[in-house]
């Protein structure tokens, strides 16, 4: 399928690795123009690096931590008028709710609420004017079915949820969508931080734990990064047009729920 995004700009936000790489991958391998962002210099220049070879696109470089002002000025000097846009950003760290102040869940709300909303003002206006553009929210599965472990999470992106429920129903009229896209179990790195908590916290090891939450999963195993990054690029299409103001899990099932 062509998904009609050849020569469109995107920023990908802390997409030097995991599924945010994925999803540039998947939108650069489409014939987007795709900016490249984290904060380690060797490993997005080594991400924007394969993309190219890989896909033939034109990718950019953008080493700034997206979760600061300048972090931010500094994507938008590189694409001021980008057509997608992707939110994401490293979760905060799992533990107990006892243990966090008011300092660790500003940063929370500021990493993965705030952030994103602050981006979206800058864009979206200009995205309505063109009369296309694409915002696609990283955020978790746990903004459905929150885990206790991951409560700055599930706070933080609930409150993102919230307020781009109300927002995309405004944009849509101008062909721009915003959209949700809630990872459940993915083998990626925050995987393995999750799990090396739950080791820590158990005293059992983590291969063990690994192995008993890919059986739990109806699916039976944990997701790809490739296959996220597809949906993705998808919901950034010029197909997904009529979707809007979704939050779409994707987890092998493992959501029990109906809505």
């Amino acid at each position: 399928m062509d998904l009609g995004i050849k020569g469109k700009k995107a920023i990908v936000c802390a997409s030097s690795k995991g599924l945010g790489k994925a999803c540039a991958m998947a939108l650069a391998a489409d014939g987007a123009e795709v900016v490249v962002n984290g904060r380690n210099e060797e490993t997005v220049n080594a991400a924007v690096a394969e993309i190219r070879a890989k896909t033939g696109a034109t990718v950019h470089a953008c080493v700034a931590d997206v979760t600061t002002q300048e972090g931010r000025d500094k994507l938008l000097a590189l694409c001021p008028e980008p057509d997608i846009l992707v939110n994401n950003a490293g979760g905060p760290p799992p533990g107990d709710f006892r243990d966090w102040d008011a300092e660790h869940w500003q940063e929370a709300v500021n990493n993965n609420m705030i952030t994103p909303i602050l981006l979206i003002r800058s864009v979206v206006d200009g995205m309505m004017d063109r009369k296309w553009g694409r915002i696609v929210n990283i955020t978790s599965a746990a903004v459905k079915a929150p885990i206790e472990i991951l409560g700055l999470s599930n706070g933080a992106r609930a409150g993102l949820t919230g307020f781009v429920a109300g927002l995309s129903r405004k944009t849509v009229a101008n062909n721009v969508t915003i959209n949700g896209l809630l990872p459940g179990p993915f083998d990626t790195d925050r995987l393995a931080q999750t799990m090396g908590s739950v080791a820590e916290k158990t005293g059992k090891p983590v291969e063990e734990i690994r192995a008993v939450r890919a059986a739990e999963n109806p699916a039976g195993r944990f997701g790809t990064a490739e296959e996220f990054g597809a949906f993705c690029a998808f919901l950034c299409s010029d197909h997904a047009g009529y979707v809007t103001g979704q939050n779409i899990v994707m987890d092998g099932g493992a959501y029990p729920g109906t809505l």
